[in-house]
């Protein structure tokens, strides 16, 4: 059973945008746009990865979430979670697994404890990524309010603001749509220092 943290679910409210518009530096695309795992590039980049949930349950999907493959009101396994390379936390991922998607093989979805998701798609052969959508988040984000209320490490220089990026993938013709935060500690924000 997950213990819910007091800010889940933490939810993304904000303007995600086309690739297209958005003006990034080439170390920026090169997190924000890679098109395998980032669980996979994360594990490669650090000593010790793990996963903290901060909460799952069923919930409507909103209609700011809604996209091509996940109707407003459809109910989905909301899922969010802390990705930690080295004891900081790098991304904050927030997962809509509708429960029609959950049937079959997919059914372990919905039962991944600290299990990263990615770790579990990018291995079934049937995975595809619709698009990819950026946006950027500032202070007043609850992404950053979540930060203050785990005690974000203060010694991580903050980046102006923090920049994610959201998927929709589809497995055997099932869609789940994931989004990702990179938090000030990343490794994408580094070569701005």
């Amino acid at each position: 059973m997950t213990t819910h943290h007091a800010l889940f679910p933490v939810q993304l409210n904000v303007q995600w945008q086309s690739v297209d518009s958005v003006k990034l530096s080439a170390d920026m695309r090169d997190w924000l746009l890679h098109s395998d795992s980032l669980t996979a590039k994360l594990i490669g980049h650090c000593e010790e990865f793990r996963v903290e949930v901060l909460g799952q349950e069923v919930h409507a999907c909103q209609s700011r979430e809604a996209c091509a493959g996940i109707s407003e009101g459809e109910q989905v396994i909301v899922r969010e979670v802390l990705l930690f390379c080295d004891n900081v936390p790098h991304v904050f991922a927030r997962s809509l697994l509708p429960l029609t998607s959950l049937t079959g093989e997919q059914q372990q979805l919905a039962h991944l404890g600290d299990q990263p998701l990615g770790q579990v798609i990018f291995n079934n052969a049937t995975l595809q990524r619709k698009n990819i959508e950026l946006a950027s988040f500032d202070h007043q984000s609850t992404v950053v309010q979540l930060l203050k209320n785990i005690n974000y490490p203060k010694k991580n220089q903050h980046p102006e603001c923090l920049w994610g990026r959201r998927s929709l993938f589809v497995i055997d013709g099932k869609p789940i749509q994931v989004a990702e935060v990179f938090l000030p500690g990343a490794f994408m924000y580094q070569a701005q220092r």
